[in-house]
């Protein structure tokens, strides 16, 4: 299957080449509404699937990029494992390959690492229609840029992965979350204060009224710590950091421009209008807003981070922050070294890639 379904994939890669084909690599399309509309022959990686290689004791898995997210990480649940970075479905289709491609992360980002940073190793093939492996199976350091994390977020626009080896972690045996009810800049100290101490958190959010405070780990750790933090535990819905993360709350579901965007935690409330909603211990805000893209983009800058319209009405503009200077030359240098002709996922990122 593997050899068969690669080389399919293979083969359409180099007729794309030597006919200057632009491509649309799709995986289960759970996430097509992310980015600038990209057009293009779809190639999907769907068929693609299956784990290669899973070694329990070494916290280790490496899995073919059409491989169904929940086939994996049922897998990795019943040796009481899981995916650190809590990646977002967004449909029972997402696959491995799009979920790294994307580069999502879930609200145990800020305390165990991002999707990139258990990434280890990747096969794909790139722009000249070349099978090249990246990293591997071995949790090392390395002098240089680690080439394999460059897929994490690069939409697809690098080459079409085939596989990838992540790291994994082991389940926490207990998770117990606080609630505590607060003004927004009494949220943003709230959750500075808790990220510094010495406490097992595993998720900081907080929806403009009620700061959620997710504790993870050994049971007798977690009792102890929310005993100390207080708060009341009775709000929380079980299944809310699910419903956050899947973008099932109500926060999320008007028909309006949802904006993604980054800063440090502790900065303070951005001067943007619309409705706001708070994650990963204040780092990540989801905003919801009319306001002029450029006005955005402009704050996200200010503040020392970035924003990118996560879903919006209109996908023909800026989508994700501008680049400028050094960082937009390397930025196309690597996409050159990649894929020279210019054929996978044009315009996905930016409009003129």
């Amino acid at each position: 299957m593997q050899e068969t379904t690669e080389a399919i994939l293979q083969q359409a890669v180099r007729h794309a080449v030597d006919t200057k084909t632009p491509v649309n690599i799709t995986g289960g399309n759970s996430k097509a509404f992310l980015g600038r509309e990209s057009g293009g022959v779809t190639l999907s990686t769907r068929a693609h699937q299956g784990i290669v290689n899973y070694h329990p004791s070494e916290l280790i898995i490496t899995a073919r990029a059409g491989t169904l997210l929940s086939a994996m990480e049922q897998t990795l649940a019943e040796h009481g494992q899981m995916l650190a970075f809590e990646p977002p479905y967004f449909a029972d289709t997402a696959t491995l390959g799009g979920t790294i491609a994307c580069g999502l992360s879930g609200p145990r980002r800020p305390f165990t690492g991002s999707a990139r940073d258990f990434v280890l190793g990747c096969k794909l093939i790139n722009g000249k229609a070349e099978i090249v492996s990246f990293g591997g199976e071995v949790i090392k350091n390395v002098a240089g840029y680690d080439v394999a994390r460059l897929m994490a977020g690069a939409m697809g626009t690098l080459g079409v992965l085939l596989e990838v080896s992540l790291k994994v972690l082991p389940l926490p045996v207990l998770e117990l979350t606080s609630c505590f009810e607060l003004k927004p800049s009494d949220a943003i100290s709230k959750m500075a204060a808790l990220a510094s101490q010495s406490l097992p958190v595993s998720g900081l959010s907080y929806d403009g009224r009620i700061l959620y405070v997710r504790l993870s780990g050994a049971e007798k750790v977690v009792k102890a710590s929310a005993d100390k933090i207080g708060g009341d535990a009775t709000i929380a819905d079980r299944s809310f950091w699910r419903q956050l993360n899947e973008q099932r709350l109500d926060f999320f579901q008007e028909d309006m421009n949802l904006w993604r965007i980054v800063v440090p935690p502790a900065t303070a409330q951005l001067d943007l209008a619309g409705t706001w909603f708070y994650d990963w211990c204040g780092g990540l805000r989801w905003l919801k807003s009319d306001e002029p893209a450029q006005r955005i983009f402009a704050a996200a800058e200010k503040a020392q981070g970035h924003a990118d319209l996560f879903k919006g009405k209109d996908r023909s503009g800026d989508v994700f922050q501008p680049l400028a200077g050094t960082l937009q030359q390397l930025n196309r240098n690597i996409k050159r070294a990649f894929d020279p002709v210019g054929i996978f996922n044009p315009n996905r990122l930016y409009r003129d890639w």
